[in-house]
């Protein structure tokens, strides 16, 4: 027999896995994936990494015997957590102060982004949103700078106005009611013009042809944002609620330090500055990583639970 007929047939050739679509994907992405390895080590150094600290909280940490060899005291410090009347009260101001920014400033960027939106003056468009942004880019120190000047006793630009009125300068700074309006407001004003930006990017997608449908059918302006503009922004909206939900537990440090006063100090002291005041300056450091887990635990529940009813209505996250 011939030993050509005799020899097997080639089998299929393999393609080498350098050769293939995966790979040529990979290397057309590489610049992007390296582009990322900053993002990643960012957060596994600075996010992923502190979380094995949350052992602190169930141990009596001292700098002597470091995280691993500080005795193991499971829940004390929760114990003694909870059964301070201060900490309800710390508890119960976080919640007050977040719940009121979160009622007053979440709809205020959605209302800026559609007025800016509805604005057919290109110049005065780019004028307003210059102005509207540019205090997200000015830290707090300068923030409650200005503020504290406007608002103060003697000399301020509000009081001035109010003296010339009612003949008397009012506390607008010590006083707990006025000082709460401060806070919000001065947080809102921060922040609204950058967060408008979501929502005009959101807007921007909007197909033009439905508000031409609806202004041939006579629908008035209010109608077409209300059955048109809002609607097209929803998911948008569903997002940034579910991610707001997640800093309920969490006023920021940089605010409430900077405006905060011995005089409203019974409204003005949250979880942030009793983590800076006990742990850092009283070395307390179990007992406020205990609050810092628990502030963890309630934002994480309120997260998943917006997110379960954002699902019902078919916008959750996940």
């Amino acid at each position: 027999m011939n030993a050509a007929a005799t020899a097997e047939p080639d089998g299929p050739q393999v393609k080498s896995r350098r050769n293939g679509p995966q790979w040529k994907r990979f290397k057309t992405n590489l610049p992007l994936l390296l582009m990322f390895v900053p993002v990643l080590l960012f957060y596994l150094i600075f996010r992923y990494a502190p979380i094995g600290g949350l052992v602190i909280a169930f141990k009596d940490y001292n700098f002597y015997d470091g995280i691993l060899n500080s005795p193991w005291v499971g829940f004390h410090y929760f114990d003694v957590l909870f059964q301070d009347a201060r900490t309800l009260e710390i508890i119960r101001n976080t919640l007050v102060l977040s719940l009121l920014s979160l009622l007053v400033g979440f709809p205020i960027p959605i209302i800026l982004a559609i007025m800016l939106n509805e604005v057919r003056n290109m110049a005065f468009k780019r004028t307003v949103q210059t102005i509207v942004y540019m205090p997200h880019f000015l830290s707090w120190v300068i923030i409650a700078m200005l503020v504290s000047t406007a608002f103060a006793m003697e000399n301020g630009m509000v009081n001035r106005i109010v003296e010339g009125i009612t003949g008397q300068a009012y506390p607008f700074m010590y006083e707990k009611m006025s000082w709460v309006a401060i806070f919000i407001g001065s947080g809102v004003w921060k922040d609204m013009g950058f967060n408008a930006i979501i929502y005009l990017a959101a807007l921007a997608g909007i197909n033009p042809s439905l508000y031409e449908a609806a202004g041939m059918d006579g629908a008035s302006k209010m109608r077409q944002i209300w059955h048109i503009t809002l609607p097209g922004i929803r998911p948008t909206i569903i997002l940034l609620m579910i991610l707001s939900m997640g800093r309920v537990m969490e006023v920021g440090f940089d605010q409430v330090f900077m405006l905060q006063n011995s005089n409203v100090n019974q409204i003005a002291d949250v979880i942030s500055t009793y983590i800076y005041r006990i742990g850092l300056q009283g070395a307390q450091f179990s007992l406020t990583t205990a609050m810092g887990l628990f502030e963890s635990l309630v934002a994480f529940i309120l997260v998943f639970s917006a997110n379960y009813i954002a699902r019902k209505f078919g916008e959750g996250l996940w």
